[in-house]
């Protein structure tokens, strides 16, 4: 069977990966989590003590980043290795990433590095990957670009419980506003904003259940696989 490219975009904390991830394993293709390369290169500056408006500076340690993913023998998931080292964990509950991950994926060197590292991943198809341009810049010839959205109040409850699940000590208030902030750095930068593909189909989740989600987007892969081997 003929393979694609599914590219999901969307707002922060609206289930994208959790999308990418069920209609991977269910197609057998493969997963690319954008945003954990963006959060990966947020934490390598944090960790090295780099300042994110030296732009200079960030550019010029991009040479010092590697960055792949891995699944974990035991427990089948798929992980973010930085230079080697396993940062998933660290990438998902670090809140300063959270607070400045969005001015990161502003810079442009840093996006054009990323860019060229998404698209050799991607050139044989049979991959969905998530983020916030890739229907747009990534991959615009995508067979399949699916645009999601939740009401901002529902993904900040979404997103404060799950790190009051992993015990991270933090309001709503705070994740709202955060939130809040990410949503306006993402729509109003100059270099690859998120914006909806005009060839994109909406998924607002907003209402749904991850079960849901996955059953109307599957059916919209059902239909492109179908409409391609015919």
């Amino acid at each position: 069977m003929q393979q694609i490219t599914i590219a999901i975009d969307g707002y922060s904390s609206c289930g994208k990966s959790t999308l990418a991830k069920q209609l991977a394993k269910v197609l057998g293709y493969r997963f690319i989590d954008s945003g954990a390369m963006y959060r990966a290169i947020t934490l390598y500056l944090i960790n090295n003590q780099i300042d994110i408006y030296n732009i200079d500076a960030v550019a010029d340690t991009l040479k010092n980043i590697s960055i792949d993913f891995r699944i974990d023998p035991i427990t089948k998931l798929q992980e973010t290795f930085l230079n080697g080292e396993n940062v998933e964990n660290e990438l998902r509950i670090n809140s300063r990433i959270a607070s400045i991950v969005s001015d990161v994926s502003s810079i442009k060197e840093v996006r054009k590095f990323l860019v060229k590292q998404q698209r050799f991943l991607g050139n044989e198809k049979g991959i969905v990957m998530d983020g916030r341009d890739i229907g747009t810049v990534v991959f615009p010839d995508a067979e399949l670009k699916i645009f999601v959205t939740a009401d901002s109040a529902i993904r900040a409850q979404r997103r404060f419980d799950e790190l009051k699940a992993k015990g991270q000590n933090t309001t709503y208030e705070e994740v709202l506003a955060n939130l809040q902030k990410r949503d306006y750095i993402d729509t109003n930068r100059l270099i690859s904003p998120l914006k909806k593909a005009d060839d994109a189909i909406t998924l607002d989740n907003s209402n749904m259940t991850r079960e849901e989600q996955f059953e109307f987007a599957f059916k919209l892969v059902k239909e492109k696989l179908g409409t391609i081997s015919n």
